[in-house]
């Protein structure tokens, strides 16, 4: 008979999930079996819980949800030669087939064929996670459990931020979700000039300036693009990081924009978006970043050379904790907004 762990599943397509007891994975001969030490709710796991029409479209059910993760190795297949019993591992979410073009040409993070942790794949809100062994990330042993969990996030941070030119560049960021606020981290640690963190939600805007945002602008307040270009010697940001997914949001991203200048394009919207392609795309001279995941792996080494040499804190940045049974009121409090990152301990 099968052992049992407790795992928070999307049972239904709609909204909510359900936590309850299913059989711990079985791992291959070339798999790890992971007891998950802490996990750590993503926006792309609010999707799934409130089930919009993204997640109707992607997501498979019934599966254990969640994909931000940190634990021990407790078992590893026989033909695992890279990991051992007793690491410390997070993981390149994204399994690729790795013979298909996009992989056989150092872009493996848009292969085609990606089967996705946590979303058409079991993930890891549950006490166990199986994980290729080639996909595994090692994590020191002195890097708490509730931060090397938010490497996954910060990688999305990451590759958004160096997918072009930074250096003294000035960067808005429209949306300071966790994502957002780890942007508003990885560019001033990489040298960006003036920094904006743009949003409806005072306390993620006064978050993303203890996290060294020099101007926060919120824009119920007033026009995100006039008060940019007011900031910018009437230019525009050489650099937008559009984090929220909002369809207005987008739109104003690529009219702040400055001519010349990079959009880099991370936020889910839950359905299409209309704007005027030629006035604020084609005749500005635009580079367009589609930023998915991680570049695998290169945008990992990356981040582990800012958190090793302590370029960022990302301790800063984690505001609740709470057991894996008391979802709802983590999903809630996301929800609200009223919360930076939220993690979920793992006994």
């Amino acid at each position: 008979m099968s052992r049992m762990m407790e795992a928070l599943v999307k049972e239904h397509r709609g909204f909510g999930a359900v936590y309850k007891q299913v059989p711990i994975p079985d791992y291959g001969p070339d798999e790890v079996l992971v007891r998950v030490k802490a996990s750590s709710i993503c926006g792309t796991d609010v999707h799934i819980y409130k089930w919009d029409t993204w997640a109707e479209s992607t997501v498979v059910t019934p599966n254990v949800f969640g994909h931000e993760f940190a634990g021990v190795v407790e078992a590893v297949g026989d033909r695992v030669l890279n990991v051992k019993v007793g690491d410390h591992v997070s993981v390149e979410g994204h399994f690729v087939c790795r013979t298909c073009k996009a992989c056989r040409t150092g872009n493996a993070h848009v292969c085609l064929n990606t089967r996705s942790f946590g979303i058409t794949i079991p993930g890891c809100f549950a006490q166990y996670a199986v994980i290729r062994a080639d996909q595994v990330i090692h994590n020191r042993p002195d890097v708490p459990f509730e931060l090397a969990c938010l490497q996954d996030p910060l990688g999305n941070a990451v590759q958004a931020v160096l997918a072009g030119d930074i250096v003294g560049k000035s960067v808005a960021v429209i949306g300071v979700g966790p994502i957002g606020l780890l942007a508003v981290m990885v560019a001033k640690a990489c040298g960006a000039g003036q920094v904006f963190a743009i949003d409806v939600n005072d306390y993620r805007l006064a978050l993303a300036a203890r996290l060294g945002a020099d101007m926060t602008i919120n824009s119920r307040d007033g026009s995100l693009v006039q008060t940019i270009l007011q900031h910018t010697n009437h230019e525009g940001a050489e650099v937008i990081l559009e984090m929220s997914g909002h369809p207005a949001a987008i739109r104003e991203g690529f009219e702040a924009a400055a001519p010349a200048g990079r959009v880099a394009l991370l936020g889910i919207p839950s359905k299409e978006v209309s704007f005027d392609v030629a006035r604020h795309i084609i005749f500005k001279g635009l580079h367009i970043d589609g930023i998915t995941g991680r570049r695998m792996y290169s945008t990992w080494y990356q981040m582990k050379g800012l958190l090793d040499n302590h370029r960022m804190e990302l301790s800063q940045l984690v505001t609740h904790r709470f057991p894996l049974e008391q979802f709802e009121e983590a999903f809630s409090l996301m929800m609200s907004g009223q919360c930076g990152k939220v993690v979920f301990i793992h006994e």
